[in-house]
């Protein structure tokens, strides 16, 4: 899996788990979806995402790597 994929899993997977934790134990985790969600918003700009920083020091590479190949 390539760590654009693996950014849109996690990403997907960390609004999920906010919405259920905002359900069941307490509404302040809905600040968890937003700063996801903001997140999300600002590495479309500027290309700075720290998940996909920790991914690439555990092994994981990008399409254009993998492409590469």
């Amino acid at each position: 899996m390539s760590i654009e994929r693996s950014i849109m899993a996690f990403a997907g997977f960390m609004v999920l788990l906010s919405l259920v934790l905002t359900a069941t134990v307490s509404h302040h985790f809905i600040w968890l979806t937003a700063f996801v969600g903001a997140n999300l918003f600002q590495s479309a700009f500027t290309g700075f995402c720290p998940a996909a920083m920790v991914m690439k020091k555990f092994g994981l590479k990008t399409e254009a790597e993998k492409a590469t190949q």
